[in-house]
């Protein structure tokens, strides 16, 4: 596979998909493409009742990743790297777990006209951790919106990734588990990881932490 122009790192609530863009941009010198969850006005009250405003949540979360996704002309591709922490169908996984069948019907017709106009990523690395672990990291993090989460929901959230990536054939996709591996506190781990990344091919393949090599 030709090195990757257009990267895109995914994975449940808390797993560090933001922190992991920046730190491979900032490596490569390339851009990062963040979505801001924070800015949907719908979020708060989304935790507090998902039944009630699921699908504004959601629509407003699909339009504004179209909008900043649309973004990334090949033009600006061929010319930076470019790290995003999320694909599009991250937007997909959600809806399925928060719309009914009336919502979900309409969000896909919605969704399937957008979706045909964005350009794939090059290559896509999904990141793994335990529910447990996400939980930690959610509280650790503190932010306010995040408070009425629950660890139903985030248990919820963490299966639907991992049957969605188990199924995904899309692009070439890096498999990261993160339960053994501190890639912002151990620089031996990034410098690791960002080889893996680099020699990248097609199909779906399984990172080996730094520590399990040559076992």
């Amino acid at each position: 596979m030709r090195k990757a122009r257009y990267t895109a790192i995914e994975g449940p609530i808390g797993v560090g998909t933001t922190c992991l863009a920046r730190m491979l941009a900032s490596h490569h010198k390339g851009n990062a493409v963040l979505e801001q969850p924070g800015k949907n006005p719908f979020i708060s009250d989304f935790y507090k009742n998902k039944e009630r405003y699921a699908f504004q949540t959601q629509l407003f979360f699909l339009f504004n990743r179209y909008q900043q996704l649309l973004h990334l002309s090949q033009r600006d591709l061929f010319e930076s790297t470019t790290f995003a922490d999320y694909i599009f169908a991250k937007d997909r996984i959600f809806a399925n777990l928060n719309l009914d069948e009336n919502e979900i019907a309409l969000y896909n017709k919605i969704y399937a006209f957008l979706e045909a106009r964005l350009v794939k990523p090059d290559l896509v690395i999904f990141i793994q951790a335990s529910t447990d672990i996400l939980m930690t990291r959610i509280r650790m993090r503190g932010l306010e919106y995040e408070k009425p989460i629950t660890e139903e929901y985030v248990d919820r959230v963490n299966r639907a990734y991992n049957c969605f990536f188990f199924h995904y054939v899309e692009t070439p996709l890096l498999v990261i588990n993160t339960s053994e591996i501190d890639f912002v506190n151990r620089p031996d781990d990034l410098n690791d990881l960002v080889g893996e990344i680099d020699r990248m091919g097609e199909g779906t393949r399984y990172y080996r932490p730094l520590g399990s090599k040559g076992k």
